[in-house]
């Protein structure tokens, strides 16, 4: 399975994906106050460089970059209809903005450029282990001496299974999402059930160390959706 497969659902619904934040039922508004008090910590803020993969439409990361602008912020995503609306909600952004039509690996791993900020959102999942470990070390060759990689993403416990885990969170799906019409509550769930691949924090964890990147801290937690912050050197020198 490719990563272009993974996301094929949502690349085809993104209004599926809107639906489902608009109602917070991923914990959008929690999670990207968080991300917005990390960037307000940096000591550059208006200097430093932002990858965001897995952009998305970048409806709630845009609100954090207005507070806290970079110099160049560059896009990703696989979903053109959500790199147009990207554009509407980056509109007048004070610093050159880039949007690519892309898959997130791919760009990590060709990225000819240095950055002080890598930040991605519920994306990491849909990789199969080794593609995740070769995103941890495309991100260790490009981050700069005093970036951080900012991982929001579902996590398993430790020692949960893949199956376990699958079968928790379609339960917290179908009790929960009840704003969500069953139709299109069933295709989120068969997109989880046939795509997601989350791995448990201590693997993340050894992926980020096996990559030179220093094991990180949680930064939030809601129920199986984490704020995960690494970075090259000591946490205390980013400033967090």
């Amino acid at each position: 399975m490719t990563s272009a497969e993974s996301t094929a659902i949502f690349t085809r619904s993104w209004s599926l994906y809107n639906l489902i934040t608009e109602h917070n039922y991923m914990f959008h508004q929690e999670i990207y106050s968080g991300v917005c008090d990390l960037l307000k910590l940096r000591n550059d803020s208006g200097q430093y460089h932002l990858l965001d993969l897995g952009c998305g439409n970048a409806r709630y990361l845009t609100p954090c970059l207005k507070q806290s602008p970079p110099s160049l912020y560059e896009g990703v995503d696989l979903s053109e209809a959500a790199l147009a609306e990207a554009h509407g909600y980056l509109a007048g952004f004070p610093g050159p903005v880039t949007l690519t039509h892309g898959d997130l690996l791919a760009a990590i791993e060709s990225t000819d450029k240095t950055w002080d900020v890598i930040f991605t959102g519920f994306a990491v999942h849909h990789l199969m282990a080794e593609e995740k470990a070769r995103f941890f070390r495309a991100v260790g060759h490009c981050l700069s001496e005093n970036g951080c990689l900012i991982l929001v993403d579902v996590v398993r416990e430790e020692n949960q299974s893949r199956e376990n885990y699958l079968e928790g969170y379609l339960k917290f799906m179908r009790e929960n999402w009840i704003k969500v019409p069953p139709d299109q509550l069933e295709e989120a769930c068969t997109h989880v059930q046939d795509y997601d691949y989350p791995e448990c924090l201590s693997t993340l964890q050894e992926m980020a160390r096996a990559a030179g990147l220093n094991a990180g801290c949680m930064i939030s937690r809601y129920g199986q959706h984490y704020t995960l912050l690494f970075a090259r050197s000591s946490l205390p020198e980013i400033h967090y």
